[in-house]
């Protein structure tokens, strides 16, 4: 799908910005829950490996209990 814009509206557009250079007044989240909310913008996750580990150690622990040596220990 091509671009409504053409390259001299692209080229006004980026002109007019330079001129409003409005990176100067920017200024980030403000309240408690914006800086809680934009400080995880970098996170990617990571939940799958945390709980595959938990079901490996779920599992070993299951394992224990199902072998009737370790149950006699106990």
């Amino acid at each position: 799908m091509n671009s409504p814009w053409t390259p001299e509206r692209r080229a006004r557009q980026a002109e007019a910005i330079k001129k409003w250079q409005p990176w100067l007044r920017s200024t980030g989240p403000r309240s408690k829950s914006g800086k809680a909310r934009s400080a995880t913008n970098a996170w990617k996750g990571g939940h799958r490996r945390m709980m595959r580990d938990d079901v490996r150690e779920i599992r070993g622990l299951l394992k224990e209990l199902s072998d009737p040596v370790t149950t006699a220990r106990l």
